[in-house]
């Protein structure tokens, strides 16, 4: 598996995928995270890909997962204000937003590898998601996240878990 940056080329793959996570959440207890909205629209799509923002995986030349990813200090408005915890340090971070694999496309893996490369990125990472997202609470267990708090997006009333994983060193 490769990560490269997203391109307009890519836009239909992308929606695809979305729409294949959509259903896969729905039909593993997560209706509600991205169901209700059809989230994420494909002009915020197209504009991550303008602003630099958008990653596609490909293996094998085929797109098979998608993400948002930036990094930087205070780059996500939605962190500034933590529940229930706190970050683990106020350093510049990473983020990763709209984390979708393809579930069709008969490869495991898609998820960790896309986040371990965030982390490669900067270092230290920041990750939320919704409270009936079993399946990325448990990746990202697995992946040494430290769970921080709880925040919340502007896309829906849900709280959001917040995680966090530092590996500079």
């Amino acid at each position: 598996m490769n990560i490269r940056a997203s391109t307009v080329q890519d836009v239909e793959r992308i929606m695809h995928i979305y729409a294949r996570a959509r259903d896969f959440m729905a039909r593993h207890g997560n209706p509600n995270q991205w169901g209700p909205t059809n989230w994420p629209p494909e002009w915020l799509i197209r504009q991550d890909i303008q602003q630099g923002v958008s990653f596609v995986c490909e293996q094998d030349g085929v797109v098979i997962g998608t993400f948002f990813y930036r990094c930087g200090a205070h780059i996500e408005p939605t962190y500034e204000v933590i529940e229930d915890g706190g970050w683990l340090e106020d350093s510049s971070y990473g983020v990763i937003h709209r984390l979708a694999g393809d579930a069709d496309a008969g490869v495991k893996g898609i998820g960790a590898f896309c986040i371990r490369w965030a982390l490669a990125q900067c270092g230290h990472l920041r990750v939320d998601t919704h409270g009936d997202n079993r399946v990325m609470q448990n990746l990202l267990g697995k992946l040494g996240f430290t769970h921080c708090g709880t925040i919340y997006v502007e896309e829906d009333d849900y709280p959001r878990l917040a995680y966090e994983k530092i590996s500079r060193g």
